[in-house]
């Protein structure tokens, strides 16, 4: 077993001098046990919740008399009278119609027979009660003690370190809480994996990159303990880790180059400078709550009055682009504007939910969360949160919202330039008026005298107040009809004197500085909208006004979000909110993110439902851990690249992938991390990896996005988008090698994803992805196998192995090994390829371009056999599973 290098241990030492009792976790039900005395708040109130208090007791409303919120409500009863006789279900009204399936009287809604079991055993119990219940509840919502209590919404809990038996599998603090799972279980580690496998897993989770055969064995080489975590600094320390990790940040943001909503799908020209931002913040290693607050309030952390020329100030204005993020349909003219402005508001709310907070507040849009302690009143809460920012009464469209970046110099000189190129127009208005009046005399010299004073004069006429006689006579005679666009026609010489003129002032307006904007969200100075609560979620049934406020089941511990902070220009509802978030005191947020990067350094998520923590979501596998790893986040100033390190330093990550007996009878979902999963890469992973492997790559940092386009099989492709011309499509302009960026510089398109990362699951943004299906089927294989990329990066490939390891294959097929699968191949592998490559190359040979030629045709030029059957290699080498999974 290898030595804990420097960093570890001092986590061990630090951390093993805690207490050693662990904090019992709490569950969320014990309901359903057999013998168990089951009790309305813990058992039959979530049921109710679910199917019957939006229409008896929610806001108010009791369909027939009926509230069912509390205990002695369905006791009282209804129009119908009591609901329940404690006792006796067999007497009680409510299990008549559950049995008969008239409640709920929607039929696709019935509850299953297991819930209808469990409130007739309540009855025949004595329908008890937890604890006696309230005597004045009002038309408000009801969060029990045991909603309170469910796990997510406890505070985050600063759990000791466990004791284990096995003290020598404990590099981290981590594993000692794995450990001690397993030994419960009986259970232990799989082996250690070798170096070549755990430097191309650490180089894919932190750059999305293959590693070089150079890395590899530099790795190698290094025999000091320090060894890996050398080779964590250096890919943190990279630019790809920001690429990389940023990708994962924008999916959960919903981060896309266009509007959606409607079918023409917008571009949102700007929107790639939040991309930057995300890149950057992840690369300069931001703290996460630093990051948080940026883009939920950056204009109001930013001094004003706003100063477009300040970078600090132009960096959190572009960080609020987040909140720009949802589908936005309201520039592009839709049916109804108060419907389209309502969804963008609610798409952002989800967003923010999800991303940050790990809970489903949308689902109580239009009636109370069926499941989680979330009633109607604290999504319009939250709503109010973001109003004065994205007002539905004073909207303004996504043009309306750019933040120009203009300075008072820059609108100077471009008055400047626009007076100097007005100047010359003026010239080329002169010249062209007189050359039109010259054209037209000359063509009236052509025609009958009589005519020409009439001519003149139905030609100064304007056409709404030509009379029938002026039209007549100018139909008659087409060639006084001279203008502008006719010029031409009669004066060549004249016509190109005036586009030269016209030319020469678009190249003098060419130099005015360029305009360019943000794509932002930035409150007004001193508007505080009202915000209302619409009934069942409906924009034209607005009821009661509600005051900006976080989650209720978790007030307690919060600071208030003001109505209107005195002390700032804007409401500072934002700003007060993300300050809440990462207080400390909001338990979801850090165990969200320490959950997600868990998620992606081990294959699954402490909690496998990434964006809901609440009551449908997973349940931690290992909760002590999960806050251990929170408490760790937040005391240690928020920093992600620090808990990548330590993560990774841990034996839970350097295990093998290797399937042993023992470990899939114990652990067949691997749940307990007695292994490493086998993941396969994601669809950006597979296309950068193509470009760096058959050294294409552009390696360019920042900018625009590279557009996509439609090819002429329909499928969306890398490229400037093409013209039609005589019915077939022609290239549009050549993108000077920005073709060949890393994929998350590519423009994300919600109606046209690229085609090779849809297929390999790149998630379009409806509004966002919170975690990502991985699917293994029959197309990417087809892609792998027929797609014109991949062909041409093979061709590339195959030329780079020529060229770096000459004519020797043996050499040739060492190369591509450790380029394509960070492997070094066995004489027996390399046999076989040498083979395979000398039998393509007959193969091939026979297909020469002279054998396939017509004989009266020339035959065109074509690539050797042998370099063919080489590139065939290496489209092999793309094909296969060692490609495309990482160990």
């Amino acid at each position: 077993m290898r030595q804990c290098p420097p960093i570890v241990r001092s986590f061990r030492v630090s951390f093993f001098l805690l207490a050693a009792v662990c904090l019992s976790w709490p569950s969320s039900s014990q309901a359903e046990e057999p013998g168990t005395e089951l009790l309305f708040e813990r058992d039959i109130r979530p049921i109710l919740k679910e199917h019957c208090i939006h229409c008896h007791g929610e806001g108010g409303e009791t369909e027939g008399g009926l509230d069912v919120r509390l205990q002695r409500f369905l006791v009282k009863g209804g129009d119908s009278g009591e609901a329940i006789d404690p006792g006796k279900p067999d007497f009680s009204y409510l299990v008549m119609r559950l049995d008969a399936g008239e409640m709920p009287p929607d039929e696709d809604k019935l509850l299953p027979q297991h819930e209808i079991d469990l409130i007739k055993t309540w009855i025949a119990q004595g329908a008890k009660t937890a604890r006696p219940e309230p005597e004045e509840i009002g038309n408000g919502p009801i969060i029990t003690e045991e909603e309170r209590n469910f796990w997510s919404f406890l505070p985050v809990q600063e759990y000791p370190i466990p004791e284990v038996a096995q003290q020598e599998l404990v590099s981290t603090p981590i594993d000692a809480f794995i450990v001690q799972k397993l030994e419960s279980e009986d259970l232990t580690y799989s082996y250690e994996a070798d170096k070549r496998t755990l430097i191309r897993r650490a180089t894919f989770d932190l750059t999305g990159l293959p590693p070089t055969p150079a890395e590899i064995n530099d790795f190698l080489n290094d025999e000091s303990p320090e060894a890996f975590e050398t080779v964590i600094d250096r890919l943190l320390a990279s630019p790809e880790y920001g690429e990389r990790w940023g990708r994962h940040w924008l999916d959960v943001a919903g981060y896309a180059d266009s509007e959606g909503y409607t079918i023409q799908d917008p571009l949102r020209d700007y929107a790639y400078k939040y991309r930057n931002y995300v890149i950057d913040s992840f690369n300069n290693d931001i703290p996460y709550n630093q990051f948080i607050t940026e883009q939920l309030a950056g204009d109001e952390l930013a001094k004003r009055p706003l100063d477009n020329t300040d970078p600090e100030t132009i960096r959190l204005l572009t960080a609020t682009g987040f909140l720009r993020m949802a589908p936005d349909g309201t520039g592009s003219g839709p049916d109804d504007a108060d419907v389209a402005r309502n969804e963008v508001m609610s798409e952002t709310i989800n967003i923010v939910s999800t991303s940050i907070m790990g809970i489903t507040v949308g689902c109580a849009q239009c009636h109370d969360h069926k499941y989680d302690p979330i009633p109607q009143t604290d999504y319009y809460e939250m709503r109010a949160i973001f109003e004065p920012a994205l007002d539905c009464k004073s909207w303004k469209p996504p043009q309306g919202r750019r933040y120009s970046l203009y300075t008072k110099e820059d609108y100077a000189e471009a008055d400047r330039i626009e007076a100097e190129a007005k100047k010359v127009l003026a010239v080329h208005s002169e010249k062209q008026t007189a050359y039109i009046e010259e054209t037209f005399e000359s063509e009236l010299k052509k025609l009958p005298e009589e005519i020409h004073e009439a001519a003149r004069l139905a030609r100064k006429t304007a056409d709404k107040e030509r009379t029938e006689e002026q039209k007549t006579l100018l139909k008659e005679h087409p060639s006084l009809n001279v203008s502008a666009g006719s010029l031409y026609l009669y004066n060549r010489k004249a016509s190109d004197e005036l586009k030269k003129i016209a030319a020469e002032a678009t190249e003098i307006r060419a130099k005015k500085p360029f305009h360019d904007y943000l794509r932002s969200l930035i409150e007004p100075d001193g508007h505080v909208p009202p915000t209302h609560l619409f009934y069942r979620g409906d924009i034209k049934q607005p009821k009661e006004e509600v005051q900006p406020a976080s989650l209720t089941v978790l007030e307690d511990r919060l600071e208030p979000i003001p109505v209107n902070d005195e002390d700032m220009p804007t409401t500072g509802r934002r700003l007060a909110f993300a300050r809440q978030l990462t207080s400390g005191e909001y338990p979801l947020v850090p165990r969200v993110i320490v959950n997600r990067i868990w998620m992606h350094h081990m294959g699954r998520g402490l909690v496998d439902s990434p964006a809901d923590f609440g009551k449908l979501g997973s349940l931690p596998t290992h909760p002590e851990l999960l806050d251990w790893l929170a408490t760790d986040f937040m005391n240690n100033g928020w920093k992600i690249k620090r808990m990548h390190k330590m993560m990774m330093l841990s034996q839970v990550y350097q295990q093998s992938s290797a399937r042993q007996p023992q470990l899939e009878e114990g652990d067949p979902d691997n749940k307990l991390y007695a292994r490493m999963s086998i993941r396969r890469l994601a669809a950006e992973d597979v296309r950068d990896s193509l470009l760096a492997i058959s050294n294409q790559f552009t390696r360019k940092q920042g900018g625009t996005s590279v557009p996509v386009r439609e090819d002429n099989v329909g499928q969306i492709v890398v490229g400037n988008p093409t013209k039609e011309v005589g019915g077939k499509y022609a290239d549009g302009a050549p993108l000077n090698g920005e073709e060949f960026r890393r994929s998350v510089y590519i423009q994300v398109r919600r109606s046209t994803p690229l085609a090779l990362l849809e297929t390999f699951d790149a998630p379009r943004m409806q509004p966002n992805c919170t975690s990502r299906n991985v699917s293994t089927v029959t197309p990417q294989a087809l892609m792998l196998m027929n797609n014109n990329v991949v062909h041409e990066r093979a061709v590339a490939f195959a030329e780079r192995l020529e060229n770096d390891a000459g004519e020797d294959r043996a050499a040739q097929v060492n190369l591509a090994y450790q380029l394509a699968w960070g492997l070094e191949p066995t004489e027996s592998e390399r046999n076989q390829a040498i083979a395979f490559i000398e039998q393509q190359t007959v193969e091939f040979a026979k297909f020469t371009p002279e054998e396939a030629a017509d004989d009266k045709k020339e035959a065109p030029a074509g690539p050797e056999p042998g370099d063919q059957a080489l590139a065939s290699f290496c489209h092999a080498l793309f094909s296969a599973n060692r490609f495309l999974y990482i160990d």
